[in-house]
């Protein structure tokens, strides 16, 4: 998979790149495992605006993945396709009984290929089986948080995650953000990395290129009204926040740590931050 640069022949498409899409088999998805998916334009059931900058985009369905596969089961890759809701792409399985499913598609995953689900698994790429069962120093992806639950972890485009240690009931994890957390040893992952790679070199080059994707353009605090953010106002010319950054709303944002999950703190061994730290 490599990166695909434009002819420059105007000033945006001397900036943009894409993919080739040479690992995508079809672009028909299967209609079974499509959805509609309605464009909410960033607001709530009561029509009050809850993400700022959301609106327009392209139309598009969405794909109904498992990320809870049967177990003690083989399955066969038919397609691997292209999902315009994620940034990883998507293989369309089918298992014995001939039932299809989406699921997300590894680095190694290609036409005709199968893999295993299930504790008796072989340890090779694509096969998912609880952590307890995957030797110690193996990439993962797709894992689990709560046993039966399916893949809540490491999901997106180039990820994977290391499993460092099995302790007890616990194995411990590095995740792709670097930090170390404990995980029930009976969750479920799958052995090798998330696909598509490349997906963080792309440059988009292009404003209308964001439009397509339902982001709206962000306007500056600083050269708001005061009435309109905290950083506004002033008697023109170029200026400074003049405070400590912060959100429409005052709450701080640099620097100032949003999380309140106490209960999950016991699990993580050391947190993403503590390497920053100086």
């Amino acid at each position: 998979m490599s990166i695909k640069a434009y002819r420059p022949t105007t000033p945006a498409q001397r900036q943009k790149t894409t993919q080739d899409f040479d690992q995508i088999t079809t672009r028909k998805p299967l209609k079974s495992l499509l959805k509609a998916k309605k464009q909410n334009a960033g607001k709530n059931s009561q029509g009050r605006i809850t993400v700022r900058h959301r609106g327009g985009g392209v139309k598009r369905h969405y794909r109904l993945v498992t990320h809870n596969l049967p177990k003690n089961m083989t399955f066969e890759i038919m397609e691997i396709e292209y999902d315009p809701n994620r940034s990883a792409r998507i293989a369309r399985v089918k298992d014995t009984n001939n039932t299809f499913y989406y699921v997300i598609a590894d680095s190694k995953m290609f036409k005709g290929k199968t893999f295993q689900t299930g504790a008796e698994a072989p340890i090779e790429e694509s096969n998912r089986l609880p952590l307890s069962n995957i030797p110690v120093g193996t990439m993962v992806y797709s894992i689990e948080l709560t046993p039966g639950r399916g893949a809540q972890m490491v999901r997106s485009a180039g990820n994977s995650a290391q499993l460092m240690a099995k302790e007890g009931a616990y194995a411990t994890l590095r995740m792709p953000s670097g930090e170390v957390r404990k995980v029930l040893a009976t969750c479920e992952a799958s052995i090798g990395t998330v696909g598509n790679m490349q997906h963080q070199n792309i440059k988009i080059g292009s404003a209308g290129r964001v439009r397509r994707k339902g982001i709206r353009p962000t306007v500056r605090g600083v050269v708001m009204n005061a009435t309109d953010h905290p950083h506004g106002g002033g008697d023109g010319g170029r200026h400074g926040t003049g405070k400590a950054p912060r959100t429409p709303w005052g709450q701080l944002t640099l620097g100032f740590r949003t999380r309140h999950n106490k209960k999950t703190n016991k699990m993580i061994v050391r947190s993403r931050h503590e390497g920053k730290r100086k």
